[in-house]
Protein backbone atom coordinates (compact mmCIF):
# COMPACT_ATOMS: atom_id res chain seq x y z
CA UNK A 1 0.00 0.00 0.00
CA UNK A 2 2.79 2.31 1.19
CA UNK A 3 4.70 1.34 -2.66
CA UNK A 4 1.25 2.46 -4.50
CA UNK A 5 0.84 6.03 -2.72
CA UNK A 6 4.34 6.77 -3.39
CA UNK A 7 4.03 5.77 -6.61
CA UNK A 8 0.32 7.85 -7.10
CA UNK A 9 2.72 11.21 -5.85
CA UNK A 10 5.72 10.56 -7.99
CA UNK A 11 3.81 10.02 -10.80
CA UNK A 12 1.75 13.56 -10.71
CA UNK A 13 4.99 15.72 -10.97
CA UNK A 14 5.70 19.15 -13.31
CA UNK A 15 8.43 21.60 -13.71
CA UNK A 16 12.26 21.05 -14.55
CA UNK A 17 14.62 21.77 -12.00
CA UNK A 18 15.52 25.17 -11.58
CA UNK A 19 19.29 26.12 -10.54
CA UNK A 20 20.09 28.11 -7.72
CA UNK A 21 22.91 29.37 -5.71
CA UNK A 22 24.61 26.47 -4.56
CA UNK A 23 24.55 25.95 -0.47
CA UNK A 24 27.08 23.44 -1.07
CA UNK A 25 30.46 25.42 -0.89
CA UNK A 26 29.36 26.53 2.65
CA UNK A 27 28.31 23.17 3.84
CA UNK A 28 31.73 21.50 1.85
CA UNK A 29 34.34 23.74 3.71
CA UNK A 30 32.87 24.13 7.16
CA UNK A 31 32.06 20.66 8.04
CA UNK A 32 35.73 18.66 9.76
CA UNK A 33 34.80 15.63 7.43
CA UNK A 34 33.96 17.00 4.24
CA UNK A 35 36.34 19.92 4.25
CA UNK A 36 39.42 17.76 3.32
CA UNK A 37 38.17 16.39 0.22
CA UNK A 38 36.63 19.87 -0.67
CA UNK A 39 40.23 21.16 -0.05
CA UNK A 40 41.41 19.15 -2.86
CA UNK A 41 38.46 19.17 -4.71
CA UNK A 42 39.93 18.98 -8.81
CA UNK A 43 42.83 15.81 -7.28
CA UNK A 44 39.18 13.63 -6.11
CA UNK A 45 37.64 14.41 -9.13
CA UNK A 46 34.83 15.36 -7.15
CA UNK A 47 31.38 16.70 -8.38
CA UNK A 48 27.99 16.78 -6.42
CA UNK A 49 24.34 17.43 -7.94
CA UNK A 50 22.02 18.07 -4.70
CA UNK A 51 18.31 18.96 -6.23
CA UNK A 52 16.00 20.20 -3.28
CA UNK A 53 11.89 18.89 -3.75
CA UNK A 54 9.35 20.49 -2.02
CA UNK A 55 6.02 19.69 -3.33
CA UNK A 56 3.12 21.96 -3.63
CA UNK A 57 -0.84 21.88 -1.84
CA UNK A 58 -1.45 19.28 -4.60
CA UNK A 59 1.12 17.28 -3.93
CA UNK A 60 3.06 18.00 -7.04
CA UNK A 61 6.98 18.39 -6.71
CA UNK A 62 8.79 21.50 -7.46
CA UNK A 63 12.62 21.00 -7.96
CA UNK A 64 15.59 23.29 -7.49
CA UNK A 65 19.28 21.81 -8.31
CA UNK A 66 22.25 23.21 -6.76
CA UNK A 67 25.77 21.84 -8.08
CA UNK A 68 29.37 21.85 -6.51
CA UNK A 69 32.52 21.46 -9.04
CA UNK A 70 30.32 20.14 -12.25
CA UNK A 71 32.24 19.03 -14.82
CA UNK A 72 30.65 17.23 -17.28
CA UNK A 73 34.41 16.97 -19.52
CA UNK A 74 36.01 15.56 -16.52
CA UNK A 75 36.24 12.25 -16.96
CA UNK A 76 35.27 9.63 -14.08
CA UNK A 77 34.77 5.61 -14.00
CA UNK A 78 30.97 4.74 -13.80
CA UNK A 79 31.85 1.14 -12.96
CA UNK A 80 28.30 -0.13 -11.50
CA UNK A 81 26.36 3.35 -11.72
CA UNK A 82 25.72 2.53 -15.50
CA UNK A 83 24.05 -0.47 -14.52
CA UNK A 84 20.49 1.49 -13.84
CA UNK A 85 20.05 2.69 -17.74
CA UNK A 86 21.19 -0.45 -18.68
CA UNK A 87 18.35 -2.22 -16.57
CA UNK A 88 15.73 0.45 -17.57
CA UNK A 89 16.86 0.12 -21.41
CA UNK A 90 16.46 -3.79 -20.97
CA UNK A 91 12.52 -3.82 -19.80
CA UNK A 92 12.40 -0.85 -22.54
CA UNK A 93 13.25 -3.58 -25.28
CA UNK A 94 11.11 -6.34 -23.38
CA UNK A 95 8.00 -3.42 -23.48
CA UNK A 96 8.56 -3.37 -27.40
CA UNK A 97 9.05 -7.46 -27.93
CA UNK A 98 6.16 -7.95 -25.69
CA UNK A 99 3.70 -5.66 -28.17
CA UNK A 100 5.07 -8.06 -31.08
CA UNK A 101 4.77 -11.52 -28.63
CA UNK A 102 1.80 -12.75 -27.17
CA UNK A 103 2.55 -13.80 -23.79
CA UNK A 104 6.38 -12.17 -23.14
CA UNK A 105 7.10 -10.36 -20.57
CA UNK A 106 10.11 -8.97 -18.38
CA UNK A 107 9.77 -12.64 -16.09
CA UNK A 108 9.67 -14.89 -18.99
CA UNK A 109 12.01 -17.28 -18.61
CA UNK A 110 15.11 -17.22 -21.04
CA UNK A 111 17.83 -19.27 -22.12
CA UNK A 112 21.29 -17.45 -23.01
CA UNK A 113 23.62 -19.52 -25.37
CA UNK A 114 27.18 -19.07 -25.92
CA UNK A 115 28.69 -18.99 -30.03
CA UNK A 116 31.93 -17.13 -29.92
CA UNK A 117 34.83 -17.43 -27.66
CA UNK A 118 34.56 -15.73 -24.37
CA UNK A 119 30.63 -15.93 -23.89
CA UNK A 120 28.86 -18.43 -21.33
CA UNK A 121 25.68 -20.03 -21.94
CA UNK A 122 22.96 -19.56 -18.99
CA UNK A 123 20.37 -22.40 -18.50
CA UNK A 124 19.74 -21.91 -15.00
CA UNK A 125 19.23 -19.51 -12.24
CA UNK A 126 19.22 -21.19 -9.10
CA UNK A 127 18.66 -17.75 -7.11
CA UNK A 128 15.45 -17.43 -8.29
CA UNK A 129 12.03 -19.16 -7.30
CA UNK A 130 11.79 -21.80 -10.13
CA UNK A 131 15.48 -22.09 -10.97
CA UNK A 132 15.24 -19.92 -14.32
CA UNK A 133 16.68 -16.90 -15.31
CA UNK A 134 14.74 -13.97 -16.59
CA UNK A 135 15.32 -9.95 -16.82
CA UNK A 136 13.11 -9.12 -14.02
CA UNK A 137 15.21 -11.31 -12.00
CA UNK A 138 18.51 -9.87 -13.51
CA UNK A 139 17.03 -6.32 -12.51
CA UNK A 140 15.92 -7.36 -9.18
CA UNK A 141 20.01 -8.76 -8.76
CA UNK A 142 21.27 -5.95 -10.32
CA UNK A 143 19.98 -3.17 -7.75
CA UNK A 144 20.07 -5.66 -4.49
CA UNK A 145 23.74 -6.00 -4.44
CA UNK A 146 25.03 -4.60 -8.21
CA UNK A 147 25.55 -8.29 -9.38
CA UNK A 148 28.55 -7.96 -12.41
CA UNK A 149 26.68 -11.13 -14.27
CA UNK A 150 23.28 -10.01 -14.42
CA UNK A 151 24.27 -6.73 -16.08
CA UNK A 152 26.03 -8.64 -18.75
CA UNK A 153 23.30 -10.45 -19.29
CA UNK A 154 21.34 -7.07 -19.85
CA UNK A 155 24.17 -5.95 -22.31
CA UNK A 156 23.90 -9.14 -24.01
CA UNK A 157 20.22 -8.94 -24.58
CA UNK A 158 20.31 -5.27 -25.98
CA UNK A 159 23.82 -5.29 -27.04
CA UNK A 160 25.81 -2.50 -28.41
CA UNK A 161 23.67 -0.70 -31.29
CA UNK A 162 20.33 -0.95 -29.46
CA UNK A 163 22.36 0.48 -25.95
CA UNK A 164 23.71 3.28 -27.97
CA UNK A 165 20.30 4.29 -29.54
CA UNK A 166 18.35 4.24 -26.42
CA UNK A 167 20.54 6.30 -24.53
CA UNK A 168 20.36 8.76 -27.19
CA UNK A 169 16.64 8.78 -27.52
CA UNK A 170 16.43 9.62 -23.76
CA UNK A 171 19.01 12.36 -23.98
CA UNK A 172 21.64 10.32 -21.95
CA UNK A 173 24.48 11.81 -25.11
CA UNK A 174 27.15 11.57 -22.97
CA UNK A 175 26.67 7.90 -21.54
CA UNK A 176 28.48 5.17 -23.47
CA UNK A 177 27.75 1.50 -22.63
CA UNK A 178 30.59 -0.78 -24.37
CA UNK A 179 31.45 -3.55 -22.26
CA UNK A 180 30.74 -6.14 -19.93
CA UNK A 181 31.76 -5.95 -16.27
CA UNK A 182 34.95 -8.04 -14.40
CA UNK A 183 35.25 -10.71 -17.40
CA UNK A 184 38.09 -8.81 -18.87
CA UNK A 185 36.01 -7.88 -22.21
CA UNK A 186 38.23 -6.67 -25.00
CA UNK A 187 36.77 -4.48 -27.92
CA UNK A 188 36.64 -8.17 -30.17
CA UNK A 189 34.30 -9.63 -27.26
CA UNK A 190 31.73 -7.01 -26.54
CA UNK A 191 30.65 -6.21 -29.80
CA UNK A 192 29.87 -10.17 -29.89
CA UNK A 193 26.40 -10.48 -27.89
CA UNK A 194 25.07 -14.29 -27.30
CA UNK A 195 21.84 -15.77 -28.48
CA UNK A 196 19.02 -15.25 -26.31
CA UNK A 197 15.91 -17.45 -26.29
CA UNK A 198 12.32 -16.64 -24.16
CA UNK A 199 10.26 -19.36 -23.28
CA UNK A 200 6.24 -19.65 -21.83
CA UNK A 201 7.49 -22.32 -19.66
CA UNK A 202 9.88 -23.35 -16.60
CA UNK A 203 11.18 -26.20 -18.23
CA UNK A 204 11.76 -24.57 -21.52
CA UNK A 205 10.15 -26.24 -23.67
CA UNK A 206 7.63 -23.83 -25.10
CA UNK A 207 9.94 -20.97 -27.10
CA UNK A 208 8.15 -17.48 -27.67
CA UNK A 209 11.07 -15.70 -28.75
CA UNK A 210 14.30 -16.43 -29.45
CA UNK A 211 17.00 -13.38 -30.44
CA UNK A 212 19.92 -14.27 -32.84
CA UNK A 213 23.84 -13.87 -31.87
CA UNK A 214 25.27 -10.21 -33.38
CA UNK A 215 28.03 -8.46 -33.93
CA UNK A 216 28.15 -5.04 -33.81
CA UNK A 217 30.12 -3.55 -36.60
CA UNK A 218 29.55 0.49 -36.03
CA UNK A 219 31.90 2.67 -34.75
CA UNK A 220 31.95 3.22 -30.74
CA UNK A 221 31.29 7.37 -29.91
CA UNK A 222 34.23 8.99 -29.47
CA UNK A 223 35.10 10.08 -26.01
CA UNK A 224 34.24 13.63 -25.37
CA UNK A 225 35.80 13.66 -21.93
CA UNK A 226 38.92 14.81 -21.05
CA UNK A 227 40.97 13.12 -17.86
CA UNK A 228 40.46 9.51 -19.34
CA UNK A 229 44.37 8.79 -18.24
CA UNK A 230 44.17 8.15 -14.69
CA UNK A 231 47.40 7.66 -12.03
CA UNK A 232 50.81 7.59 -12.26
CA UNK A 233 51.31 3.81 -12.67
CA UNK A 234 49.07 0.33 -12.74
CA UNK A 235 49.49 -3.50 -12.11
CA UNK A 236 48.97 -5.70 -15.35
CA UNK A 237 49.09 -9.42 -15.35
CA UNK A 238 50.93 -8.58 -12.06
CA UNK A 239 53.59 -6.45 -13.73
CA UNK A 240 53.77 -2.72 -12.28
CA UNK A 241 53.50 -0.65 -15.94
CA UNK A 242 55.01 3.02 -14.77
CA UNK A 243 52.44 4.72 -16.60
CA UNK A 244 48.51 6.03 -16.65
CA UNK A 245 45.82 3.80 -16.92
CA UNK A 246 43.99 4.33 -20.20
CA UNK A 247 39.81 4.18 -20.36
CA UNK A 248 39.58 5.76 -23.50
CA UNK A 249 37.77 2.43 -24.58
CA UNK A 250 35.77 2.02 -20.64
CA UNK A 251 32.05 2.37 -20.28
CA UNK A 252 31.70 6.36 -19.96
CA UNK A 253 28.57 8.65 -18.27
CA UNK A 254 29.09 12.09 -16.57
CA UNK A 255 27.25 12.69 -13.37
CA UNK A 256 24.07 15.10 -15.15
CA UNK A 257 23.06 11.49 -17.01
CA UNK A 258 23.17 9.77 -14.08
CA UNK A 259 20.74 12.46 -12.03
CA UNK A 260 18.86 12.82 -15.00
CA UNK A 261 18.17 8.86 -15.38
CA UNK A 262 17.42 8.58 -11.58
CA UNK A 263 14.78 11.41 -11.89
CA UNK A 264 13.39 10.44 -15.32
CA UNK A 265 12.54 6.72 -13.27
CA UNK A 266 11.13 8.61 -10.29
CA UNK A 267 9.24 11.55 -11.49
CA UNK A 268 8.66 10.89 -15.34
CA UNK A 269 6.33 13.78 -15.19
CA UNK A 270 9.18 16.20 -14.89
CA UNK A 271 10.99 14.95 -18.30
CA UNK A 272 9.50 16.07 -21.50
CA UNK A 273 7.27 13.25 -22.76
CA UNK A 274 10.11 12.03 -25.57
CA UNK A 275 12.58 11.61 -23.03
CA UNK A 276 10.17 9.40 -20.92
CA UNK A 277 11.22 6.31 -20.11
CA UNK A 278 8.55 3.91 -21.88
CA UNK A 279 7.67 1.05 -19.05
CA UNK A 280 4.40 -0.18 -18.03
CA UNK A 281 3.23 -0.27 -14.08
CA UNK A 282 4.82 -3.52 -13.79
CA UNK A 283 8.57 -3.08 -14.72
CA UNK A 284 8.36 0.41 -13.33
CA UNK A 285 6.97 -0.65 -10.00
CA UNK A 286 9.78 -3.59 -10.36
CA UNK A 287 12.49 -0.66 -10.84
CA UNK A 288 11.38 1.21 -7.58
CA UNK A 289 10.85 -1.66 -5.21
CA UNK A 290 14.08 -2.63 -5.56
CA UNK A 291 16.28 0.37 -5.72
CA UNK A 292 15.53 0.92 -2.06
CA UNK A 293 14.66 -2.82 -0.94
CA UNK A 294 17.99 -3.94 1.19
CA UNK A 295 19.44 -7.31 0.66
CA UNK A 296 17.84 -9.42 3.34
CA UNK A 297 14.30 -8.07 2.36
CA UNK A 298 14.50 -10.30 -0.59
CA UNK A 299 13.10 -14.07 -0.78
CA UNK A 300 14.11 -14.41 -4.34
CA UNK A 301 17.14 -13.82 -5.02
CA UNK A 302 17.89 -14.46 -1.14
CA UNK A 303 21.17 -12.73 0.88
CA UNK A 304 22.36 -13.69 3.80
CA UNK A 305 22.49 -10.94 5.79
CA UNK A 306 25.94 -11.38 7.46
CA UNK A 307 27.29 -11.42 4.00
CA UNK A 308 25.03 -8.42 2.66
CA UNK A 309 24.38 -5.71 4.96
CA UNK A 310 21.82 -3.31 4.67
CA UNK A 311 24.30 -0.34 3.36
CA UNK A 312 25.76 -2.99 1.42
CA UNK A 313 25.14 -0.77 -1.22
CA UNK A 314 24.26 2.45 0.11
CA UNK A 315 27.13 5.03 0.22
CA UNK A 316 25.35 8.42 0.70
CA UNK A 317 24.20 8.54 4.02
CA UNK A 318 25.06 5.14 5.09
CA UNK A 319 28.73 4.26 3.56
CA UNK A 320 31.67 2.72 5.77
CA UNK A 321 30.84 -0.16 8.70
CA UNK A 322 28.43 -2.40 8.03
CA UNK A 323 24.87 -1.92 9.52
CA UNK A 324 21.62 0.23 9.08
CA UNK A 325 20.26 2.62 7.57
CA UNK A 326 18.87 5.34 9.64
CA UNK A 327 15.07 4.77 11.17
CA UNK A 328 12.37 5.87 8.69
CA UNK A 329 14.78 6.39 5.67
CA UNK A 330 14.72 4.95 2.49
CA UNK A 331 17.45 5.23 -0.07
CA UNK A 332 16.54 4.34 -3.80
CA UNK A 333 20.23 4.23 -5.42
CA UNK A 334 22.61 3.20 -7.26
CA UNK A 335 26.31 2.73 -6.43
CA UNK A 336 29.59 2.16 -8.46
CA UNK A 337 33.09 1.09 -6.54
CA UNK A 338 36.07 0.73 -8.88
CA UNK A 339 39.92 1.94 -10.21
CA UNK A 340 39.54 4.00 -7.16
CA UNK A 341 36.33 5.72 -8.22
CA UNK A 342 32.93 5.62 -5.97
CA UNK A 343 29.77 6.92 -7.12
CA UNK A 344 26.25 7.34 -5.59
CA UNK A 345 23.47 8.06 -7.48
CA UNK A 346 20.67 8.24 -4.78
CA UNK A 347 17.08 9.59 -4.11
CA UNK A 348 16.76 9.81 0.11
CA UNK A 349 13.31 10.18 1.42
CA UNK A 350 11.88 10.37 5.11
CA UNK A 351 8.16 9.84 4.26
CA UNK A 352 6.90 10.07 7.60
CA UNK A 353 9.06 13.88 7.66
CA UNK A 354 7.89 14.92 4.57
CA UNK A 355 11.41 14.79 3.68
CA UNK A 356 12.76 14.17 0.23
CA UNK A 357 15.52 15.30 -2.20
CA UNK A 358 18.03 13.69 -5.27
CA UNK A 359 21.90 13.53 -4.37
CA UNK A 360 24.68 12.38 -7.47
CA UNK A 361 28.41 12.41 -6.38
CA UNK A 362 31.64 11.03 -7.02
CA UNK A 363 35.02 10.95 -5.77
CA UNK A 364 38.35 9.40 -6.55
CA UNK A 365 40.16 8.08 -3.86
CA UNK A 366 43.52 6.67 -4.63
CA UNK A 367 46.62 8.86 -3.20
CA UNK A 368 49.42 6.18 -4.24
CA UNK A 369 48.02 6.71 -7.78
CA UNK A 370 48.47 3.24 -8.70
CA UNK A 371 45.57 1.75 -9.82
CA UNK A 372 44.64 -2.12 -10.24
CA UNK A 373 46.79 -2.65 -7.17
CA UNK A 374 43.39 -3.24 -4.70
CA UNK A 375 44.78 -0.42 -2.23
CA UNK A 376 42.27 2.57 -2.48
CA UNK A 377 40.95 4.62 0.44
CA UNK A 378 37.32 3.88 0.25
CA UNK A 379 37.13 3.12 4.14
CA UNK A 380 39.34 5.61 5.17
CA UNK A 381 38.22 8.65 2.70
CA UNK A 382 35.62 8.22 0.08
CA UNK A 383 33.17 6.44 1.94
CA UNK A 384 33.56 8.63 4.92
CA UNK A 385 32.94 11.55 2.58
CA UNK A 386 30.14 10.15 1.39
CA UNK A 387 28.32 8.94 4.85
CA UNK A 388 28.75 12.56 5.74
CA UNK A 389 27.71 14.40 2.93
CA UNK A 390 24.49 12.38 2.83
CA UNK A 391 23.98 13.07 6.76
CA UNK A 392 24.69 16.92 6.40
CA UNK A 393 22.29 17.54 3.36
CA UNK A 394 19.44 15.16 5.40
CA UNK A 395 19.62 17.27 8.19
CA UNK A 396 19.64 20.45 6.51
CA UNK A 397 16.73 19.01 4.45
CA UNK A 398 15.05 18.12 8.14
CA UNK A 399 15.66 21.02 9.70
CA UNK A 400 13.95 23.20 6.09
CA UNK A 401 11.05 21.09 7.01
CA UNK A 402 10.43 21.53 10.78
CA UNK A 403 10.82 25.10 10.01
CA UNK A 404 8.21 24.99 7.65
CA UNK A 405 5.72 23.12 9.77
CA UNK A 406 6.47 25.69 12.60
CA UNK A 407 6.04 28.87 10.14
CA UNK A 408 2.51 27.09 9.09
CA UNK A 409 1.39 26.93 12.81
CA UNK A 410 2.29 30.41 13.74
CA UNK A 411 0.94 31.69 11.03
CA UNK A 412 -2.75 29.87 12.31
CA UNK A 413 -2.28 30.88 15.57
CA UNK A 414 -2.42 34.85 14.21
CA UNK A 415 -5.28 34.40 12.26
Amino acid sequence: MKLLLLLGLLVGTIGVPAVAQSPLPRLLHTDSVLAPVARYARQHRLQIIYTRIRRDQRGRPHFRQYRYRLRPREYFYPASAIKLPAAVLALEKMQVLARQVPGLSSESPLRIDSVAWGQTSVVQDTSSQHHRASVAHYVRKLLLVSDNDAYNRLYELVGPAALQQGLRAHGLRHTVLRHRLSVGDQDSTARRTNAVAFFSDSSLTRPLYVQPAATFTGAWPRPRQHGLLVGQAHLQNGRRLPEPLDFSARNTTTLPDLHRTLRAILFPASVARRRQFQLDSADRRLLLDYMHRLPRQSQWPHYAAAHYPDNYAKFLLAGGAAGPLPAGIRIYNKIGQAYGFLVDNAYITNPAQGVEFLLSAVLYVNQDGVLNDDHYDYDTVGLPFLRRLGQVLYQRELQAKTAGKRAVVSSRKKQ
